[in-house]
């Protein structure tokens, strides 16, 4: 509700109130002058004497606590204005402590079904290209943050301090592990034989050159002939003896290939080797300037894509994002999983960050000025409490009436 409501609100109630106490004299006044010859008018005079007190009392009451009734300086008025820092120091470790606990805030966020409302969002209307356009929109900037040189050189040395701590030789292990274990390494074998056998059936002219150009002269061409057909015949053979199931070859390659996972899984030598290699490769000039080649024409072409109005990359974003929406919502068990991952890690973070949560209550009120503090929690409460004004000038009536009832009946 915003502040003028609060306000009229208030001032409303106040109204009621402070006519009441004036309706209540009023009446006394009347009860008074016209006694004389009707009894009965003292029972109301008494009434309305006793409510004119009540409500005083709460006027004063509640006046008190947000300034001084009449403007005078008296002693314990004004409280929430004498007292606002510590009311803010108590309402926020009222919040620390009986709102922002790891029970209530599970209970609550485990009502809140995030994936489902995703799903549901990005399934209507245009959702999905929107977010799709923000992607997009977000490219440009990106893309000159990284041109910025502080960035690039924040990036180039986060990148070296990562490649530093990674160990590649046992990495590398793994990763020949698993082609061994799947035998993926013979068809590797197998097809670069392969490519080898067909590169020399297609360079025969070639190497039939070479050979005749380093061949003894006095050598008759029709033996050197000979000879090229034996050897390439010869080359061949081991080719096609290698692809064989259970040729030697293969068995030395499978050895040769265990050794090699062994020594890259335990070696240090392996390990500075590689290390060196990956060191001197990324930070050779000509790679450097080769990767800084394509990524101006990547750059040059992401910036002309975003753009463009058919951009391709906001039509793949828009179409990935409703494949992604229409596959949570039509998934139950994934919306699940990704809600109990949400519930946990917002609960968590807002139970370990109440501290930062409570001190941004207590640093706003303490920056608030006594009657800036006290206007604002009137606001919230003034209403409320003018009930108490009236409930005071009816109660203090009633009271003051028994009481004088009594009197007469004793």
């Amino acid at each position: 509700m915003r502040e003028r409501d609060q306000l009229a609100q208030l001032k409303r109630m106040r109204r009621i109130a402070t006519g009441l106490l004036a309706l209540m004299a009023a009446l006394f006044l009347a009860a008074r002058l016209l006694q004389a010859g009707r009894p009965y008018l003292v029972y109301l005079a008494a009434f309305a004497e006793a409510a004119m007190v009540g409500a005083l009392a709460d006027w004063f009451a509640v006046t008190a606590l947000f300034r001084h009734p009449l403007g005078l300086p008296i002693p314990h008025t004004a409280i929430i204005a004498r007292n606002k820092d510590r009311i803010g120091d108590n309402i926020a470790s009222f919040l620390e402590h009986n709102f922002i606990t790891g029970e209530l805030v599970r209970e609550e966020l485990a009502q809140v079904d995030f994936a489902g409302v995703a799903a549901r969002w990005l399934g209507q209307g245009g959702n999905a290209g929107a977010v799709a356009a923000q992607v997009a929109g977000a490219v440009p900037a990106l893309l000159r943050l990284v041109e910025d040189e502080d960035a690039a050189r924040f990036m180039r040395t986060a990148l070296a301090s990562a490649l530093k701590d990674v160990k590649f030789a046992p990495l590398l292990a793994q990763v020949l592990s698993v082609l061994v274990a799947g035998r993926q390494h013979h068809v590797l074998l197998e097809r670069i034989l392969g490519i080898a056998a067909r590169a020399l059936e297609q360079n025969r002219p070639y190497i039939r050159q070479k050979v005749h150009e380093n061949s003894p002269r006095w050598l008759p061409k029709a033996i050197d002939e000979k000879l090229f057909e034996r050897l390439m015949e010869g080359v061949q053979a081991i080719l096609s003896e290698i692809q064989g199931e259970d040729s030697e070859w293969r068995e030395r390659f499978q050895d040769a290939t265990e050794e090699l996972i062994a020594k890259l899984a335990t070696s240090a030598e392996y390990e500075e080797k590689l290390q060196a290699l990956i060191g001197s490769g990324l930070g050779h000039p000509l790679l450097r300037r080769y990767a800084g080649q394509i990524w101006q024409d990547v750059r040059q072409r992401l910036l002309a894509d975003a753009a463009a109005p058919d951009s391709r990359l906001a039509a793949g974003a828009e179409q990935a994002v409703r494949v992604f929406g229409k596959a949570l919502a039509g998934d139950a068990a994934v919306r699940r999983k990704l809600n109990a991952w949400l519930r946990a890690v917002l609960a968590d973070t807002i139970v370990e960050r109440r501290d930062v949560i409570v001190s941004v209550v207590r640093r706003a009120i303490r920056k608030w000025d006594a009657d800036t503090a006290a206007r604002k929690i009137e606001l919230h409460v003034g209403k409320d409490l003018q009930y108490i004004r009236i409930n005071g000038t009816l109660v203090g009536g009633l009271v003051g009436l028994l009481l004088h009832a009594l009197a007469q009946a004793l």
